[in-house]
């Protein structure tokens, strides 16, 4: 990596009683970069990316991360409150960051977080409840959600797993854009392999808490070296 990673993670582990969920764990991630963290089920990808948002502490290990972190969550349907309407949800983490200053200022850049992630009318969007939007709307709002604190990493906790197919690459495409056009790294957490070929420049498989193979992610793909990897491509 040419310049200093937005995130580090070093010998990462995390022990629950007598179950040793991550052992020795260690990337980065690079400005404008996507990693795939990868594995199936109770592999540990999760509980790492609970650990680097800060929502569960580590048993070892370093994480150091440069600039806003940012989570989206798996279900689309539980992360948004459904109590209070889209434009609530916006607002609140752009006061909260204080990246808007009053009720016109916030209501524009609101506005502006639905257009950058393809919802509109914007004014409309942002009077309803979660309820009244599909899935994919659903998760798109919470990408918008993160958005709004200008974040530098997005942790992305199978944002695709709960979405029908023809919805999936619609917010992947989006995470592209925002990689892309925005410099914003992201780390993918997901046990789908196309999800990985289509967004990651690199891979890394989890297998029992542990890294067994790491690399570009079409060559890793590609060519395998461990046999948990083979088993992976072998059955998707």
């Amino acid at each position: 990596m040419s310049e200093r990673p937005v995130l580090t993670v070093e010998r990462l582990g995390k022990r629950f009683g007598a179950h040793q969920a991550l052992d020795d764990v260690s990337f980065a991630v690079a400005r404008g970069e996507a990693l795939a963290l990868v594995g199936e089920s109770g592999s540990g990808k999760s509980t790492a990316a609970r650990i680097i948002a800060g929502l569960t502490p580590a048993t070892t290990g370093t994480i150091r991360a440069q600039g806003v972190v940012q989570m989206i969550f798996q279900d689309p349907f539980a992360s948004l409150n459904p109590v209070h309407t889209v434009g609530y949800h916006l607002a609140r983490p752009l006061v909260r960051h204080r990246k808007a200053r009053g009720k016109a200022a916030v209501t524009a850049r609101v506005h502006e977080l639905l257009a950058a992630v393809g919802l509109g009318p914007a004014a409309d969007l942002a009077a309803k409840h979660p309820h009244q939007l599909s899935g994919g709307q659903r998760q798109r709002v919470a990408i918008a959600r993160a958005l709004a604190a200008e974040p530098d990493l997005i942790l992305a906790d199978e944002p695709t797993s709960m979405l029908d197919a023809s919805i999936r690459v619609g917010v992947l495409n989006l995470l592209r854009d925002l990689k892309e056009e925005r410099g914003i790294a992201i780390l993918l957490i997901t046990h789908d392999l196309g999800s990985a070929r289509y967004l990651a420049e690199r891979t890394v498989v989890l297998y029992r808490g542990r890294v067994v193979e790491a690399g570009p992610t079409a060559a890793l793909l590609a060519a395998p070296q461990h046999s948990y990897t083979q088993r992976l491509i072998e059955c998707a």
